[in-house]
């Protein structure tokens, strides 16, 4: 817990009068209020920082590379053109999607990888700042709202690719485009949540960002990404009780015009992983001393 006192209080070697923060060992969870009202500060004044390190990160990430910005959406793209192959040599048959199913498992994969990726922003953006961690006193918070940032960027970009493919196809949507914001919203939400429950681990042992892309494989096969929901078996209910599955289907239902059967739903997720991103920042801010004291800070 710390406190602010004015300078007025110590002998000053200018006129300019700089607050002085005390740190002392009262826990910062007795008093609630002061510990959200420092967080908001700490978010407001990191906001310029944050632009900061997601413009030097977002230069970084595809300057080094020939294809530069098209990385943002080859991998997703090339995971859906391996079902579309499948599709394609009869090996695999799905029917009744209401569109080509080239132009549906495109749609979905894209949508798939913001969440990946949002779940993965939080550990990525505290092993890029590791080094500066524990030399620099500058609000923690920034660094995930810089991750979040990078995460806003892929999915823009990838979002052309998504109306290029909906050209193509003759796909036109509806007025439910007006929505697709709030559900691309949720997916990152949904996904910043479960990245902010693996930090504490995380942050200290790089297997889990490893095990991330291959647990998230399987995950994508029990989401209506590539295939339509399922409604019975065991993979009716585990689809019932995915929370990506209504988000990735609204938004789907949104660029494509198709009915909105789960948005309520979506929405529920949406408010319900805002509530838990929002306890995993407070989290963050009361376990970063210690992580970064086990990181070698």
């Amino acid at each position: 817990m710390s406190t602010t006192l004015p300078t007025s209080t110590f002998p000053r070697s200018s006129e300019a009068e700089l607050p002085v923060r005390i740190y002392g060992p009262e826990k910062a969870l007795k008093h609630p209020w002061v510990l959200l009202k420092e967080l908001g500060k700490d978010l407001w004044m990191g906001r310029e920082l944050a632009w900061r390190l997601f413009v030097r990160d977002f230069k970084a990430q595809y300057s080094q590379t020939m294809l530069g910005y098209v990385w943002a959406f080859l991998p997703p793209l090339f995971a859906s053109l391996t079902f579309v192959f499948l599709q394609s040599q009869g090996i695999v048959k799905i029917e009744g999607l209401g569109m080509p199913y080239a132009a549906f498992a495109m749609i979905g994969t894209m949508l798939w990888q913001t969440f990946v990726e949002s779940i993965q922003s939080p550990l990525q953006a505290i092993a890029s700042a590791k080094p500066m961690l524990a030399k620099i006193n500058f609000p923690r918070e920034s660094i995930l709202i810089a991750g979040l940032y990078m995460v806003s960027a892929s999915t823009l970009i990838r979002l052309f690719l998504i109306l290029g493919v909906m050209a193509v196809w003759g796909i036109w949507p509806g007025w439910s485009i007006l929505l697709l914001p709030v559900f691309l919203f949720g997916l990152m939400v949904c996904g910043f949540a479960f990245g902010m429950l693996l930090v504490p681990l995380g942050g200290l042992y790089g297997d889990v960002s490893k095990s991330i892309p291959i647990l998230a494989q399987f995950w994508m096969l029990l989401t209506p990404v590539v295939y339509p929901a399922r409604t019975s078996g065991w993979s009716g209910w585990l689809t019932k009780w995915n929370p990506v599955s209504s988000l990735i289907e609204s938004a789907r239902a949104c660029l494509t015009g198709q009915p909105l059967d789960q948005a309520w739903l979506a929405v529920f997720y949406l408010g319900f992983f805002l509530i838990i991103s929002i306890l995993g920042t407070i989290g963050f801010r009361l376990i970063m001393p210690h992580l970064i004291a086990r990181m070698g800070g």
